[in-house]
């Protein structure tokens, strides 16, 4: 027997089902028969429901979301990765506690319905291990509110910051779940040895990979084709990601098709979040060519931009709105990049609404998903293992 049955929950084929949740998974979706009310039954009341979403890339480590407020400083000649990592610096000696800041953003992205998430932190030879350990401290709070993947990310580079190759395979051992790395050429200088490191201690530790390459045009792909070579040599094909990877959008539609045939055959995954003054991948080239490209907040309210809400709904709209996304198709386009594709990219079990799926899922005010991405409703409701976690945008189940 069911421990929760559902009904009248709307997926997007428009029409109303009951879904049965037994230990946390789905275990049946039928079509509605709402004369039948068992012990345990929840009434969506003809909401749309939809899986939870991926929120795929964030750094809860550095957000100031529910601090005083930090006026953006801008660089001093254009954008400069290096200004922006010490004007960082600068803002989190004077902030909030990190566990403290970190809670304030996991309940906002919760309220929005996240309830898969990865983020980056810092672990280099400026902090060592101390913001992991942190972070590790939180997560093991919310375990039951949100499942959190751990990238650790040296913020101030490999070979440019002393210890960073030993603090990396460490943080692994400590519970970190995937290593990362940072614009190999124009940050240390040298592509050849950050890379050797990085998939040094992913074939090491047997863990997966996220690099932020923030670099343009040639010298960018050249450092994907670069991650892609390693991936395809390693055997690691569908584990591992580059996020953000900027110079996809400002390629020649030639270099971008071939370097895309690169990424589809290597397994490499794309997170973009399609910042505002930036070109970014294009997405629908990219999944066309088989690439899996996936979504997440970035930076929320922190020193590289005062933007950011937590929910990944937004997001789409945002993806959608920027890439030209205008037909129902598109719009599930952008939808699927905050949840089926973040779902691959971070190659989650159990995810959807299917039987034998978690029973992670979010209920919108909408009638189907293209209206909900150009029009994100407020007033959700969010389930984490079949049970309510937050309703219009309050967390309602503390952390443990």
């Amino acid at each position: 027997m069911a421990d929760k049955n559902f009904i009248n929950a709307r997926l997007d084929d428009g029409a109303l089902h009951a879904m049965a949740v037994s230990d946390g998974r789905i275990t049946a979706i039928t079509g509605l028969d709402d004369r039948i009310v068992a012990p345990g039954t929840i009434d969506l009341g003809g909401a749309l429901v939809v899986p939870g979403f991926v929120e795929g890339h964030i750094h809860l480590d550095t957000s100031f979301y529910g601090d005083v407020w930090r006026p953006h400083r801008p660089c001093t000649n254009g954008f400069d990765v290096h200004e922006r990592v010490a004007f960082q610096a600068q803002n989190m000696a004077e902030a909030a506690p990190m566990d403290v800041r970190a809670r304030n953003q996991l309940d906002l992205c919760i309220a929005h319905g996240t309830t898969q998430m990865r983020s980056h932190v810092m672990v280099d030879g400026s902090v060592g291990l101390k913001s992991l350990e942190t972070i590790l401290g939180v997560r093991e709070e919310y375990r039951g509110l949100i499942d959190i993947q751990l990238v650790a990310f040296p913020q101030s580079g490999i070979l440019k910051s002393p210890g960073t190759p030993e603090l990396l395979d460490e943080a692994i051992g400590i519970g970190a779940d995937l290593v990362g790395g940072l614009d190999p050429a124009s940050f240390d200088r040298d592509v050849e040895r950050h890379l050797d490191v990085v998939f040094g201690v992913a074939e090491k530790r047997g863990v997966d990979v996220d690099i932020h390459l923030h670099d343009h045009g040639t010298l960018g792909v050249f450092e994907i084709e670069q991650i892609a070579a390693r991936t395809r040599a390693l055997g690691m094909e569908g584990h591992v990601a580059v996020s953000h990877a900027y110079s996809l959008g400002d390629v020649t539609p030639d270099v971008l098709g071939k370097v895309a045939d690169v990424l589809a055959r290597s397994g490499v995954a794309i997170m973009t979040n399609a910042p505002g003054s930036r070109p970014f991948p294009p997405i629908a080239a990219l999944r066309q060519a088989g690439v899996t490209v996936f979504s997440g907040n970035d930076n929320i309210r922190d020193s590289w931009w005062p933007y950011g809400d937590g929910d990944m709904l937004n997001r789409a709209t945002t993806l959608g709105y920027r890439s030209g996304f205008y037909t129902d198709e598109e719009l599930r386009v952008a939808f699927d990049m905050v949840t089926g594709a973040g779902a691959k990219a971070l190659r989650l079990e159990g995810y959807g609404l299917s039987v034998g799926a978690k029973a992670d899922f979010v209920t919108l005010n909408a009638a189907h998903v293209p209206e909900a991405v150009v029009g994100p409703p407020q007033g959700r409701s969010v389930y984490k293992a079949g049970t309510l976690v937050a309703r219009d945008g309050r967390v309602t189940k503390r952390a443990s």
